[in-house]
């Protein structure tokens, strides 16, 4: 398996859509303007004897991409869930560079963020999707599915500071196939931000402090036969976040802006009022013995050597 794909970039089919410098130098060859759409996710993709859905909740669109599918708030104007298939064996590399952000036409820009909340600050378009995962495949599809990635229902704004911890939750894929013995080095992964009414407000939208990842994967065939598997965890941007929406902020805080960690499954659901189907009963990870509280439930990540798969 390769090395973690970690980026730290900072502007980083025609789908059913349903409620729920000088000219002489050499320059990027600029992207084409994507057009969304495509099969989207597909709960089946790891084997396991029961389908895998989006985790899901009331009132939130559905807009499928290729290999992945984003279930937007439309009054929070973000994502509130995302879902996407990863095929490790037949992942294609395409550099990054000359791709454009767009608003998704499918739906209303009352019920997107778009370039006025990243402009002229320290606020990330924030992959929820990390742009690596869905491309796979043959390379025209690994295209399609990296213009895909582009749109603004695919991100959300996060500190565009960088530190261990953040980079920790970039490579949680990657270490979750090569480290998890997936079967047929298949992970599906489910993100989305922690909406709270306490989020803070910035150019009338409500930043989310907190994002959650869950990887899931088949554990392949064996005494049992094929079983599901996931865990689950959380990156805390509180930190980073109080710095950058003082405007005047240049350094990054003494704390670290970014702090991730490993969950209960059965949190997240909590935190974020989705249905997270069969992912809560699927959680590899232990409880500390004692545990009550919350925090106490929840283990701070050092360095990849901590995850409990």
């Amino acid at each position: 398996m390769r090395d973690a794909m970690l980026e730290a970039s900072r502007t980083s089919g025609r789908g059913k859509t349903k409620t729920m410098s000088s000219t002489h130098e050499a320059m990027p060859r600029k992207k084409p303007k994507p057009f969304p759409g495509g099969s989207g996710y597909d709960p089946a993709f790891l084997g396991t004897p029961d389908p895998v859905p989006v985790p899901t909740g009331p009132g939130l669109i559905e807009l499928p991409y290729t290999h992945f599918t984003i279930h937007q708030d439309p009054v929070r104007r973000l994502p509130a869930a995302t879902a996407v298939n990863i095929d490790g064996p037949t992942l294609v590399d395409i550099p990054r560079g000359g791709e454009a952000w767009n608003l998704d036409p499918r739906i209303g820009k009352e019920q997107q963020w778009g370039a006025e909340l990243y402009s002229e600050n320290r606020f990330d378009r924030g992959h929820l999707v990390r742009r690596q995962d869905p491309l796979w495949g043959d390379q025209a599809t690994a295209e399609k599915a990296n213009l895909d990635t582009f749109h603004y229902t695919v991100c959300a704004p996060q500190a565009d500071y960088f530190n261990q911890g953040r980079e920790l939750w970039l490579g949680l894929e990657d270490y979750i196939l090569g480290h998890a013995g997936a079967h047929q080095q298949r992970l599906s992964v489910f993100s989305g931000p922690v909406f709270d009414v306490g989020d803070p407000e910035y150019r009338g939208a409500r930043i989310p402090r907190k994002f959650f990842k869950i990887g899931a994967w088949n554990t392949g065939p064996g005494e049992t036969g094929a079983v599901l598997a996931c865990t689950g965890y959380i990156l805390d941007q509180s930190n980073g976040l109080d710095a950058v929406l003082h405007e005047a902020a240049r350094e990054a805080p003494p704390l670290g802006p970014f702090r991730t960690f490993q969950v209960p499954v059965v949190d997240i659901a909590q935190l974020t009022g989705l249905d997270l189907g069969p992912l809560t009963a699927a959680d590899r990870y232990s409880v500390p013995r004692g545990a009550r509280a919350m925090t106490e439930r929840w283990r701070e990540i050092g360095r990849f050597a901590d995850v409990q798969l």
